[in-house]
């Protein structure tokens, strides 16, 4: 039989225990060897699969080195099979619309802050997804536990995404970002001059999450007046459930787990000031925030909210997680129209643009 490509399937099973939330530890140990196999000659990898001597390479274990053993034997590994014969359960009708019209995700992180992987690799498997565009948006200084981006490690940033995107197939470009903090007093954390370069500005409430009800509706009533801000991420804060699968990144420390209540504020006056200003709202995918809840979706449609449905993705694997966001809209009835990646980077950007 024809070999198979290790490394692809390696890879592959890392971005399927991504999906499927499993515990970072597996979704290292994949990644890891997938790593150090891509250093090695061809016949190299082949000749430690014959003699059995993978494992003395730094990061390659019994359950990799045997998944290598298979693949060039020609036969999908046993691991990967069973991955494959049990991953995710089918969607509705109209979830599976809405996912069908979603052309990009608008809240990525990278390894230049908390998430787990470069860059590249992000892209690479939105593509893999059939996106059309990635909106980077790691995180700003003040969320130093996350590795936030001052302002001139962003405009590296900003260098570095203009060669990705050089060397990135034809109809697929990383949209710049950030995830910018929401201030005590509602500001946004990094310099106007920055936010105005950028192509999209998630803003979400990252600390204070007790704050009275009076306090934290202004702080977020100021957030959504500033014309920078593009979507408004993750906004009750809540935890739900416990941390996340794949996220390896310095920041990983900020994902243990836990659940954490809703923020309390006037939902109805934000969701408002949402509908006047033309901020989006964001349904995160996450399965440990499911944020906002169902009741709020509803009452942000009411007052005519935008959406973007996004994963807040740490890992290549959760970029597919946008499933869970659909379903949560679906079910509340939100129309594709009213979702902003719905949209092509072209009319997202001038959306962003007239904004500002």
């Amino acid at each position: 039989m024809k070999a198979r490509d290790p490394i692809a399937d390696l890879r592959r099973i890392a971005f399927l225990l991504e999906r499927a939330n499993e515990a970072t530890y597996r979704v290292r140990a994949f990644r890891s060897a997938a790593k150090a196999l891509a250093g090695l000659p061809a016949t190299e990898v082949a000749a430690r699969a014959d003699n059995g001597t993978l494992t003395e390479l730094a990061g390659v274990g019994d359950v990799t080195a045997r998944c290598v053993a298979e693949s060039l034997a020609g036969e999908e590994p046993v691991y990967l099979r069973r991955l494959v014969a049990t991953e995710g359960s089918d969607l509705d009708a109209e979830a599976t619309a809405l996912r069908a019209a979603l052309k990009g995700d608008c809240h990525t992180h990278s390894d230049w802050s908390d998430g787990g992987s470069p860059i590249e690799e992000m892209a690479l498997a939105a593509v893999e997804l059939g996106h059309e565009y990635l909106v980077l948006t790691d995180h700003s200084p003040r969320l130093t536990v996350a590795r936030g981006l001052t302002a001139d490690r962003l405009r590296r940033q900003l260098d570095h995404v203009a060669q990705v995107n050089a060397a990135l197939p034809e109809g697929f470009r990383i949209l710049t970002g950030i995830e910018v903090d929401i201030l005590a007093d509602g500001s946004l954390d990094q310099d106007d001059e920055l936010l105005a370069r950028l192509d999209v500005v998630v803003g979400s409430v990252h600390s204070g999450l007790k704050d009275d009800r009076a306090k934290m509706t202004r702080r977020m009533l100021t957030a959504v007046a500033n014309p920078h801000l593009d979507i408004l991420g993750h906004v009750t804060g809540r935890m739900v459930s416990s941390r996340p699968a794949g996220v390896t990144g310095p920041g990983d420390r900020g994902h243990r787990a836990r659940t954490r209540a809703e923020s309390d504020f006037d939902a109805d006056a934000v969701f408002a000031a949402c509908a006047e200003y033309g901020t989006a709202v964001e349904i995160n995918s996450r399965p440990e925030r499911q944020d906002p809840p169902k009741r709020l979706i509803r009452r942000a449609l009411e007052a005519g909210c935008r959406f973007a449905i996004n994963t807040d993705a740490h890992a290549p694997g959760q970029l597919d997680w946008q499933r869970f966001g659909c379903e949560r809209a679906a079910l509340c009835g939100v129309p594709v129209d009213s979702v902003v990646n719905t949209w092509s980077a072209k009319q997202l950007v001038a959306w962003t643009h007239e904004r500002a």
